[in-house]
């Protein structure tokens, strides 16, 4: 009876052994073959600022799964050295090429700074820049009024959209968000993005007359025409309109129904009515009867 219980114990063992062999064989295969699909990628340790110079001490290395690796990465801490960002990059984010500027760029604002762009800066206060609200990566139209030539100098001054849809690179020195509202309000120029013909549109205007900074929706990338306005034309009034949902686009508007005319009623042509022909006179006979006398029509 003993050898049989020992038998019976003996047997399990093995199969339980074998199984945990299997188990662990298979366990170790797939460890293998799951580290095999890793690749060494850098990323920021720390937040990493937009325009600065990355330094060995903000990368750190992991490991991730080849199909979900970013295009543009790095294999190696050591070729980000001196590298500048051209976007802020938050910490345990992959650092891509698309991110950073060409190799040999100075760190700063001239690394922010597409080719064929200029960076120019003009001065603002607290009604220019709206009260603070400019930050970098704002989207503005560029107003200025100026006073025509004397030929037309009776027209007094003119205010007219000069620039539109130009980025703010900067507002003061700083080229991200600051860090309270107090030191954007104290901002006294603002740098924006503009291509050459638009830095000399940009220079007569500050020059010749007054600027003003007019925000506008950050995925509002229209193209307004307007006329300007004088001050005959400010003086004749302007209609209400409706005002918009918060943050919503002009396509998303209901359009203004016009009022159609009210139609004419068609006029009923009144046929003159013919006059009824006169029935041509029949021929009669008098007739004479004694005493009486009378006439008798022919048909």
């Amino acid at each position: 009876m003993r050898n049989k219980r020992f038998l019976f114990v003996l047997a399990g063992a093995l199969v339980f052994g074998l199984l945990a062999a299997v188990s662990v064989s298979r366990y170790l295969s797939s460890a293998q073959a799951y580290t095999k699909n890793l690749n060494m990628v850098a990323v920021a340790k720390v937040a990493i600022p937009v325009g600065t110079k990355i330094i060995p001490e903000q990368v750190m290395m992991v490991q991730f799964p080849k199909e979900s690796t970013p295009d543009g990465t790095f294999e190696a801490a050591a070729k980000l050295t001196d590298r500048v960002a051209v976007v802020n990059i938050a910490a345990r984010e992959p650092i891509t090429e698309s991110r950073l500027a060409p190799e040999g760029t100075a760190g700063g604002l001239s690394a922010v700074i597409p080719e064929g762009y200029r960076a120019m800066t003009v001065k603002v206060d607290d009604v220019v820049g709206i009260s603070g609200f400019i930050m970098p990566g704002t989207l503005v139209d560029v107003v200025v009024v100026i006073r025509p030539d004397d030929s037309s100098s009776s027209q007094g001054p003119i205010s007219k959209i000069v620039l539109q849809n130009i980025k703010v690179l900067a507002n003061g020195q700083n080229i991200d968000k600051p860090e309270n509202q107090r030191d954007a309000n104290s901002v006294k120029v603002v740098t924006l993005l503009v291509t050459p013909e638009q830095a000399e549109k940009l220079a007569l205007a500050s020059s010749e007359g007054k600027l003003q900074l007019v925000m506008r929706n950050s995925i509002d990338q229209g193209d307004e025409q307007t006329t300007g306005v004088n001050k005959h034309g400010l003086l004749t009034g302007e209609h209400a309109t409706t005002q918009p949902d918060p943050g919503s686009l002009k396509s998303e508007q209901p359009k203004p129904v016009a009022k159609s005319a009210p139609r004419p009623r068609p006029q009923t042509e009144v046929k003159p009515v013919a006059a009824p022909m006169p029935h041509p006179p029949r021929a009669s006979v008098e007739m004479i009867e004694g005493a009486k006398r009378r006439n008798v029509d022919f048909p």
